[in-house]
């Protein structure tokens, strides 16, 4: 059963506390910094206690949290997760006003904002500022997305039978407003959207500085999509970002942090020679969300309907004499064929045949099982297998799934779409990116055959190209990689390498990076130039990313270590977390109004408040009871 009140979850159907959302969005080359405002009021007779489930991109790094209570701005601060708890439980108990602000343990797409002891009628500004890349669409674009929707994790039936898959979605429009601008050291050309938006203006003359806004009265009941295209997309670059005056110098914080964007476009006469064959397998995901809109505009097809037509597209385009197999899996899994079969006219023609009737019949969303088994299956040799995976991406075992696609990384290539609005942004980019592969995300009908055809070249690649990053600094200067090393470069492909400079240089100012591979034995060299002394403030944005870098990969190691090192792991974890401000799975952001004259008086009524999506409840149509932030 949905319960379809407005927002706020309570018996009389109050109205939502939150009203209005604005977003500033400022991008430079390849990164972004968003800022959102969220505005919350009040409107019982009661002091309020409101809990709030939001999502943001995966790769995001939550950098600043704050709160406006009247005139007066409270400034949270990053800390040890559990400290952070304890303080906020004491200061809520004791009255006071209190916010905190944390990413969930299973996936780091979806964060938990409570906001603390809101006096009747009262209003708060709540501020929230993240980073993040901006992904490389199949015509060069560079795209941002602002999720409206955040789907339900399916939690398999092992883990926790009590929290059901849903089987339907529902939207709440909240007041948006957004606006746009852009910096890069390459000539705009345009930028696009899925929304209205007010004419693109331009600063300057050599049209690499711009502005937009997102048209007056845009409700926020879709996921806002915006595209963005430079003249010379595939020129690599290298930026230097200076590091924070206040932070220690040696630490990633306090010196110069450098990105390189490759995107590399390979000559067409080596792509057309490259002879390539491979074992495709499909997974295809059929529980019961899948039969869900994909969007909540007119005309929506069901994401399965969405699935079969991606998987058709791709299953007329396999090059004749390679192996291929379907999978459909849902609370169980079942395969087309006993194992891969080879791909002639007669065995696509039965395929297209059977992937014209699934549907979305097998329950939950239990992606763990089908990938062991297929892993567990010999490969043919000469024959790299590609996984191409279908989801709306409602799990909640994230990070279990990115750690088993990650350690068979040497055998099996993931390409991944995420299919109709909310799908986990965590599970889709991340498996593509343990994988080494791709990950696409349709959200319709419009783009779907180039990303299809995108994803479709990238596996007909080779996937070895003997990558190496070498760094020529002057005396007294050293360059630390803190970006995993790239195991593959695709055509059409965009890497972001984070690196931290140490040291000075009595008289230098310049430093060289020299990035080779090969394709079909043929060399290929960029070479870039780079400052050691940065004047530009950028506001963090690339030293912030780069910390967000370290932390995954530390989270990664955690995961998969021994006992004996991960206490280390952690605490590696929370003082990075700490230093450069950004979140992390140990961490959160608190904030407590330490200022009041006066404490809350009067019972504390909680409130579920989820940004865009309603989460299901039991049968019974009651609330789920407050989620406790001690343990």
């Amino acid at each position: 059963m949905m319960v379809n009140c407005c927002g706020l979850v309570s018996e009389k159907n109050v109205p939502v506390p939150l009203k209005i959302i604005s977003v500033q969005l400022q991008i430079q080359d390849h990164v972004a910094s968003v800022s959102s405002s969220l505005q919350y009021v009040n409107e019982e007779e009661h002091p309020l206690e409101a809990v709030f489930i939001f999502p943001l991109p995966a790769d995001a790094a939550v950098c600043h949290f704050s709160a406006r209570i009247g005139e007066q701005e409270i400034v949270a601060e990053v800390q040890d997760r559990q400290s952070a708890r304890d303080q906020y439980d004491d200061a809520v108990s004791s009255g006071q006003q209190a916010f905190l602000l944390e990413e969930s343990d299973e996936s780091p797409d979806v964060f938990k904002l409570n906001v603390g002891c809101l006096s009747p009628g009262q209003t708060a500004v709540i501020s929230i500022v993240y980073v993040i890349e901006l992904s490389i669409q199949a015509d060069n674009a560079l795209r941002f997305c602002l999720p409206a929707v955040l789907n339900p994790r399916y939690k398999p039936a092992a883990l926790a039978a009590s929290v059901p898959e849903v089987s339907s979605a529902c939207v709440i429009p909240y007041t948006l407003s957004l606006s746009v601008d852009v910096r890069s050291s390459d000539h705009i050309s345009r930028l696009e959207s899925s929304c209205p938006l007010d004419p693109l203006e331009f600063l300057d003359a050599q049209h690499s500085h711009a502005t937009v806004n997102l048209s007056a009265g845009h409700r926020f009941d879709k996921d806002v999509e915006l595209l963005l295209y430079y003249e010379n997309t595939h020129q690599p670059t290298a930026v230097v970002e200076a590091g924070a005056a206040a932070a220690q110098p040696g630490s990633l914080m306090g010196d110069p942090a450098l990105m390189i964007s490759l995107y590399p476009e390979f000559p067409a006469d080596v792509m057309s020679s490259l002879a390539f064959q491979g074992e495709f397998i499909f997974v295809v995901d059929r529980s019961g969300s899948m039969s869900c809109k994909m969007h909540h505009g007119k005309d929506a097809q069901m994401r399965i309907e969405s699935a079969r037509d991606t998987l058709l597209l791709l299953l007329k385009s396999l090059p004749m004499g390679c192996y291929f197999n379907i999978y459909g899996f849902g609370s169980r899994f079942e395969s087309f064929f006993l194992q891969s079969i080879v791909y002639s006219e007669e065995t696509m023609e039965e395929a297209l045949r059977r992937v014209k009737n699934m549907n979305a019949d097998m329950g939950g969303t239990e992606i763990l099982q089908p990938l062991k088994h297929i892993y567990s299956q010999p490969c043919y040799p000469d024959h790299p297998r590609q996984l191409f995976v279908f989801t709306d991406g409602e799990v909640s075992n994230t990070k279990e799934v990115l750690d088993l696609v990650k350690s068979h990384v040497y055998s099996h290539r993931c390409f991944s779409f995420g299919i109709g609005e909310g799908a986990s942004t965590a599970l889709v980019t991340g498996m593509a990116r343990e994988g080494s592969g791709h990950a696409q995300f349709i959200t319709g009908t419009d783009r779907m055959q180039p990303k299809v055809m995108q994803s479709l070249r990238f596996a007909l690649q080779p996937a070895e190209n003997n990558i190496s990053v070498d760094w020529t600094v002057p005396e007294g200067v050293t360059v630390d990689m803190l970006s995993p090393p790239i195991i593959a470069l695709f055509q059409g492909q965009r890497a972001l390498i984070y690196a931290q400079i140490k040291g000075q240089s009595s008289g230098e100012t310049e430093g060289t990076v020299t990035v080779k591979y090969k394709l079909k034995d043929q060399p290929v060299t960029n070479q870039l130039q780079f400052t050691l002394k940065p004047t530009e403030d950028t506001g963090l944005t690339i030293h912030r990313l780069a910390a967000r870098t370290v932390i995954r990969s530390l989270e990664l190691q955690e995961r998969a270590g021994l006992p004996a090192g991960v206490e280390n792991i952690r605490n590696r974890i929370v003082e990075l977390s700490v230093q450069a401000g950004v979140s992390s799975v140990h961490t959160a952001f608190i904030a407590v109004n330490k200022d009041s004259k006066q404490t809350v008086k009067g019972p504390l009524l909680q409130r579920r408040v989820p940004l865009q999506r309603m989460w299901q409840f039991s049968a019974m149509g009651a609330p789920p009871a407050k989620m406790s932030s001690k343990k």
